[in-house]
């Protein structure tokens, strides 16, 4: 389980909040995401059995559990997702690419209305029929690995 430091009480900044779908599991972070993205990596749409999963990149000094502990499941090499052992709620992924960072899922959050993605990655795993009308950034790997091959949902045929 990555390590995690409350919340300063002296900062002012927003508190999120999120929780497993039997609350057994409750979280917080504080102030803003480092980043949010959709990710439609082949091994994101089996952890969550969705044609795509939105993150929440937070900062594990912003990050804390205040109720219960998560069950991990190492994935691959150097990538954990955890999840609720109660009833099985994925809500987060930490990987040694992104050392001090934990990357939640926005469908755990309180509010997910309270996040805007901001690009789509690993579009080149994308499924055809979950091409979603935006005009975010997509990246054919991850948004660190360059330009984006476009902007936009893919233009019909």
């Amino acid at each position: 389980m990555p390590k995690s430091s409350p919340p300063s009480a002296t900062e002012k900044a927003t508190t999120t909040r999120g929780h497993c779908l039997c609350r057994a599991i409750e979280y917080a972070f504080t102030g803003d995401p480092l980043w949010t993205a959709h990710c439609h990596c082949e091994s994101c749409r089996r952890a969550t059995s969705s044609a795509f999963a939105t993150y929440v990149g937070v900062g594990l000094d912003q990050f804390q559990y205040l109720k219960g502990e998560p069950t991990g499941y190492v994935s691959s090499p150097g990538v954990t997702r955890y999840f609720c052992p109660k009833c099985g709620s994925p809500l987060a992924f930490v990987g040694d690419r992104w050392p001090g960072e934990i990357h939640l899922y926005a469908g755990s959050l309180e509010n997910p209305d309270a996040i805007e993605p901001r690009g789509h990655v690993h579009v080149a795993e994308q499924l055809r029929w979950a091409d979603l009308h935006d005009e975010l950034p997509r990246y054919a790997t991850l948004s660190k690995a360059g330009n984006p091959i476009r902007r936009g949902p893919k233009a019909k045929a």
